[in-house]
C-alpha cells in the first residue's frame, strides 16, 4: 500500500486543511506546465491519487484502516477497498462523479530589472493554459446536446460484481468502465475540446508588481490558473520574480551599494562628485581625508520596502586611485610632500580585521 501522507508530506493526524495546502504547494512544483520530465510526472499523479484519496473522508477512512491492518495491495484479486464496500455498503454512498472539477494552479516567472522592482511596473504577460471551451462553453457536448445516461451502469457510475476472497464470494464495485465513474456518457462529443470541457490556449494577462519586490516573491492571481474539466472553476496563477542584475548597483535587502573611485588628491583635499542612482545622478560630498574603503551613505535613494512607501539607503564604498605612473616633476613634487610630513619609504602600520571589514563586498564588484 503506497504511503499517501508520505507522498504529501504529512503525519496521519493531518486536518482536511492541512491536506489541500500540501497537496497545493506540491502539485504548483510538479505540474506538467511547471516541469515536464516524465518521472517528475509519474510523481505528479502519485501525489494527485494520494490527494484523492485523503481528501475523501470515507477513501480515507478506508485508506487509514488498511494501512494500520497491513492489508496491503489485496486477497484473491480484489482490494481492501473492495471488501469494505461489500461489508459497509460503500459502493451505494459513492454515486457518479462530476464532470466538472476544480482547476489546477499555474506558476511563471518572469524577469524585472532594479528599476523596475524598486518602483513597481505594470506587465503584460502572455502564456498557454487551460480555458473554457468557446465552442460548447464547457459542456463538452456538440450541437447543444446533454450528456446520457449510461446503459451500463444507470447512472450510478459504478458496476457490481460478485469475486472471491479468503472471505468467500463477496459483492464489489468499480467504477463504471463505459462512463469512467460519471454516470452518463457523452455520445456527440464538441470537436473542439473532444468533450472535456476546455481547451489549451493562449491568453494575455495583465500583472501589477508591486514596487518593493525581489526574487522569490510571488503574486497569486486567484482565478487565473488552469480551468477545470468539464468547464470547472480555475486554479490560481502565482507569479514568480526573477530580478535581473545592475551594471553597477548591488542589491542588499532594501539598501543598494555601488563603488566609485576618486583620485588620491581629491580624497586628501576633499570634493564634490556626481553619483548615480536609480533615478538619476546626485552630488555627495567627499570630506577631507576620506580613506579607501570608506562607506558613505545616501539616505533614501534605496530599495522601496514592500508594502510601504519607505525606501532603504544607497552606500557608497569609496576606493582611491593611486596614480601608476607619474612624471620627473610629479615625482619630485609627491617626495617634497613626503619629506614635509615626516614620511620614510617603507613604512608600514598593520590595520586589524575590522577595518578591512568592507573589502570582498568592494571586490564584488569587479566580478
Amino acid at each position: 500500500m503506497a504511503d499517501y501522507y508520505g507522498l504529501l508530506g504529512l503525519d496521519q493526524g493531518a486536518s482536511q486543511d492541512d491536506i489541500k495546502k500540501a497537496y497545493r504547494k506540491i502539485a504548483r512544483e510538479l505540474h506538467p506546465d511547471v516541469n515536464p520530465d516524465p518521472e517528475v510526472q509519474n510523481k505528479f499523479k502519485e501525489v494527485t491519487a494520494a490527494y484523492d484519496t485523503l481528501s475523501d473522508p470515507q477513501k480515507r477512512q478506508q485508506y487509514d484502516m488498511g494501512a494500520q491492518g497491513g492489508f496491503g495491495g489485496g486477497f484473491g484479486g480484489g482490494g481492501f477497498s473492495d471488501i469494505m464496500d461489500a461489508f459497509f455498503g460503500g459502493s451505494a454512498n459513492r454515486g457518479p462523479r462530476p464532470r466538472m472539477r476544480q482547476g489546477q494552479d499555474a506558476l511563471i516567472r518572469i524577469e524585472v530589472d532594479l528599476f523596475e522592482a524598486c518602483f513597481g511596473v505594470e506587465r503584460e504577460i502572455t502564456l498557454e493554459s487551460a480555458v473554457v471551451c468557446q465552442k460548447c462553453t464547457g459542456q463538452g457536448t456538440a450541437n447543444n446536446s446533454a450528456p446520457s445516461m449510461c446503459p451500463v451502469c444507470k447512472g450510478r457510475g459504478e458496476t457490481q460484481f460478485v469475486q472471491k476472497s479468503f472471505l468467500g464470494q463477496v459483492m464489489t464495485s468499480r467504477p463504471c468502465n463505459n462512463c469512467s465513474g460519471y454516470g452518463s456518457v457523452i455520445s456527440d462529443p464538441c470537436r473542439e475540446c473532444a468533450g472535456d470541457g476546455r481547451v489549451r490556449a493562449r491568453q494575455t494577462i495583465n500583472v501589477k508588481i508591486p514596487a518593493g519586490v525581489e526574487t522569490g516573491n510571488r503574486i497569486q492571481m486567484a482565478g487565473r490558473g488552469e480551468v477545470g474539466a468539464g468547464g470547472g472553476p480555475a486554479g490560481d496563477l502565482y507569479v514568480e520574480i526573477v530580478e535581473t542584475d545592475h551594471d553597477f548597483l548591488l542589491r542588499d535587502g532594501d539598501n543598494l551599494h555601488i563603488a566609485i573611485e576618486v583620485s588620491f588628491t581629491a580624497a586628501a583635499l576633499g570634493t564634490t562628485v556626481k553619483v548615480e542612482t536609480l533615478e538619476g545622478p546626485v552630488d555627495l560630498q567627499i570630506k577631507a581625508g576620506t580613506q579607501s574603503g570608506a562607506t558613505l551613505p545616501i539616505k533614501g535613494k534605496g530599495m522601496t520596502r514592500l508594502r510601504t512607501a519607505n525606501r532603504g539607503d544607497l552606500i557608497v564604498h569609496v576606493d582611491i586611485a593611486t596614480p601608476h605612473k607619474l612624471s620627473r616633476e610629479q615625482e619630485k613634487l609627491l617626495k617634497e610632500f613626503a619629506q614635509s610630513r615626516g614620511e620614510k619609504s617603507g613604512d608600514v602600520k598593520i590595520k586589524g580585521h575590522k577595518e578591512g571589514l568592507f573589502t570582498k563586498f568592494r571586490d564584488s564588484f569587479g566580478r
